[in-house]
């Protein structure tokens, strides 16, 4: 069954439509090009069609993209020269965008079809591709909907022509934010930014395309005629070429030069500004195949798109009935509890929020209030949905509102003891169905269900801060945690539209056994000399958002410092971290307790605006004369990362190395470029991984020993998705 079919009216109006079998909203795969192609044809070709209308069947929305599990595939289906198979496959599709723009035009720019693309809603990367190549772009007043080309979040970059036309409709300057940044607009600001011609009501969306088809328009585009001059300038011209020095800046200043895309990217709008349009999307294809070719784009696509949708749906969860959640209880108002209630009830669902005082709870509430009233100031909201939302949020310190609650999520203070006396007091009222779930970072949850009567029902949520921003949440099993629990916290989390990973218990769980590492391993660079601002770029120029200094202040240097002495506490002479806690506790004595306090490795003004890294600290650990390479720098804060993920699969804390991959970069950012710990050791091989972490340990200490597993996979030329695979990558 076909993607694509076409009717002809008494007028002479074709309209071909676009509905993807078996999905609610289409995308492109490699058959419909070849229907779309064919259609095409069929309409330039036949004398009764005067034009064409190409559209959707799907309801409020055109399409959402190129099927990224093809893009994904197609290196590996590109035959024994990957690279002229990519280009030539691309070219193919450019050649069909082209035949729509040309509309049968002969040379002379005579002749031709119009053809426009109505859209009712969402369109996508292949989904506004070929909308631009199209001659008009008339879209649904829909409010809902989101337009253009995100394919740089994914790693990778308009390829199908978007990037050209783009830039050659609006300017380089005017298109970067759309390209370099995939901004995405409603019907409207698309309207106004000149991404696309016309707002109609949706109701009248096909009769206002084919009144247009048949208004002999004019359709020759302004590239295809003699004299286009490019807006804002090309590159040679003065005012053009102030636009690339200055995107060039922007892209480096941005990725650190560690995101291949954007940099191709600026580099087929930069040499296409210079030459004919067709030459320009011969440039474009070669820039996108060099992206296709580089691993670092093969894993982005893998882990932010196919892995994370296959998590989102649900790839991991156990076999049991819905458990969608009606109504939660949230016990803690404070910032942690107060954002799990905003969530929960922009999702819906009805909350509970319980503090020890009335003032507490109400001002956990107060929370929702400004963000909504923040959303209504950027138009993003209105005071009807504030109000709704509003209501959701029963703010109480009545324990006896739970009854009914389908779901518990404790965030009380990190205390064991104030847990354990919450979860009996709780388990006092409510029904003996709902799952308690306790939000903690660091306390192991097989402890923490001891204090509770049906420990099969008691689980970890771990949410990251501040929880309306952050996209991941972690779910921890305990060691006597059922599959329903399991399945009600997954349920949760897809429905307040975050990303679930589900791991088991462990010090520490997943993500922050890796990100500690990170930090202390900063640290102890400040303590052996190394220049700070050398550890700090060096983290930046890997793609991680934060460096390790950066990042102990923004999370506080006292939780720093309480997680020190609780592990210490724990561990005994296994703890190996005293060289950082020095500095630590230095600091954390002098009150310099990290951006909160306006003080800590930064410095800050009083506006509490870093400034720069503290001159301090330099006075008190001063840089030797002999600075350590870049890039052993940064091995060390990228060894200190993933030998924790890979230790964790070893003891089956991680259970699925996608989890692993999606966790960190969501969790805390792990650069993206990379697809995450796992994917980077692939992408730098087993053997080599290997070898250099003998390097380090015999340098630099038992912390960098090679686990077991990476041993054997070293030895034997394996890679982890070779091996593992993955249960989210097999759902995909």
């Amino acid at each position: 069954m076909t993607d694509f079919t076409m009717t002809t009216d008494s007028d002479g109006v074709a309209t071909i439509t676009w509905d993807t079998v078996g999905k609610s909203m289409n995308v492109m795969n490699q058959q419909g090009f070849v229907d779309l192609d064919g259609l095409i044809d069929q309409a330039l070709a036949d004398d009764a069609v005067n034009g064409v209308i190409i559209t959707s069947g799907k309801d409020g929305s055109f399409a959402g993209g190129m099927d990224l599990n093809i893009i994904a595939k197609m290196k590996e289906s590109a035959g024994d020269n990957p690279a002229k198979g990519l280009m030539d496959g691309l070219m193919a599709s450019h050649a069909i965008l082209r035949k729509i723009e040309r509309g049968g035009m002969d040379d002379k720019n005579k002749g031709g079809k119009p053809i426009i693309c109505a859209m009712q809603g969402t369109g996508l990367g292949i989904g506004f591709e070929i909308p631009l190549s199209c001659h008009r772009i008339i879209v649904a007043d829909n409010p809902k909907a989101k337009l253009g080309l995100p394919e740089i979040m994914v790693g990778i970059f308009p390829g199908m022509g978007g990037t050209t036309r783009l830039v050659r409709k609006m300017g380089a300057m005017a298109a970067s934010p759309f390209l370099l940044e995939g901004k995405l607009s409603d019907p409207k600001k698309a309207l106004s930014a000149g991404l696309i011609d016309d707002v109609v009501p949706a109701g009248e969306l096909l009769d206002r395309a084919k009144e247009w088809v048949l208004s002999e328009p004019k359709i020759v585009k302004p590239w295809d005629e003699k004299g286009y001059k490019m807006p804002g300038g090309a590159p040679y011209h003065p005012a053009g070429f102030m636009t690339y020095v200055g995107a060039s800046a922007m892209v480096h200043g941005k990725t650190q030069g560690a995101f291949p895309a954007a940099k191709a990217l600026l580099s087929a709008v930069y040499e296409g500004a210079m030459v004919p349009f067709d030459t320009a999307i011969k440039i474009e294809a070669r820039w996108f195949t060099n992206v296709l070719m580089n691993p670092s784009s093969s894993a982005m696509i893998r882990s932010l798109f196919i892995n994370k949708e296959a998590l989102e749906k649900g790839a991991n969860r156990p076999d049991v009935a819905d458990q969608t959640v009606k109504k939660v209880g949230v016990i803690g108002a404070g910032m942690m509890g107060a954002g799990i209630a905003l969530v929960s009830a922009l999702a819906g669902i009805e909350v509970v929020l319980i503090d020890n005082s009335q003032e507490a709870a109400d001002r956990g509430k107060s929370y929702t209030t400004a963000y909504m009233d923040k959303g209504i100031s950027r138009k993003k909201a209105t005071e009807e949905k504030k109000e709704a939302v509003l209501g959701l949020i029963n703010a109480t310190t009545d324990y006896e509102a739970l009854a009914g609650v389908d779901l518990i999520v404790e965030a009380v203070f990190e205390d064991p003891k104030i847990k354990a006396e919450v979860t009996q007091k709780i388990e006092a009222i409510v029904g003996e169905d709902t799952i308690f779930a306790t939000n903690t970072s660091t306390l192991p949850i097989t402890s923490l269900a001891k204090a509770s009567k049906r420990p099969e029902q008691f689980i970890g949520i771990h949410f990251f801060s501040p929880v309306d921003k952050m996209l991941l949440v972690e779910i921890i099993k305990g060691k006597e945690t059922g599959p329903v629990a399991v399945a009600r916290a997954l349920d949760y989390v897809r429905q307040i539209r975050k990303t679930p990973i589900v791991v088991n218990d462990e010090r520490f769980f997943y993500a922050n056994r890796c990100i500690i590492p990170y930090i202390n391993e900063g640290i102890r660079m400040v303590a052996e000399g190394v220049q700070p601002a050398l550890i700090e770029n060096a983290a930046k120029m890997l793609g991680m958002p934060l460096g390790p200094l950066q990042l102990c202040d923004e999370t506080s240097i006292d939780l720093g410092v309480k997680i020190a002495k609780a592990t210490k506490a724990a561990m005994g002479d296994a703890y190996d971290n005293d060289v950082s806690d020095e500095i630590l506790f230095w600091l954390a004595d002098a009150d310099r307790l990290g951006r909160k306090a306006k003080a800590g490795f930064y410095a800050y003004d009083d506006a509490g605006k870093r400034t720069g890294l503290w001159s301090g600290l330099g006075e008190k650990y001063a840089p030797v004369d002999d600075q350590p390479d870049l890039i052993e720098v940064q091995h060390r804060l990228m060894f200190s990362q993933v030998l924790e993920a890979v230790r964790a699969l070893e003891e089956d804390v991680l259970e699925d190395i996608c989890e692993g991959d999606v966790g960190a970069i969501l969790g805390w950012g792990f650069a993206p470029w990379s697809g995450g710990p796992f994917s980077w050791l692939d992408i730098i091989g087993s053997p080599y991984a290997a070898e250099r972490c003998d390097q380090l340990a015999a340098k630099f200490g038992d912390r960098f020993a090679t686990p077991a597993l990476l041993r054997e996979m070293g030895d034997k030329g394996q890679s982890f998705y070779t091996r593992f695979g993955g249960e989210a990558a097999k759902a995909a």
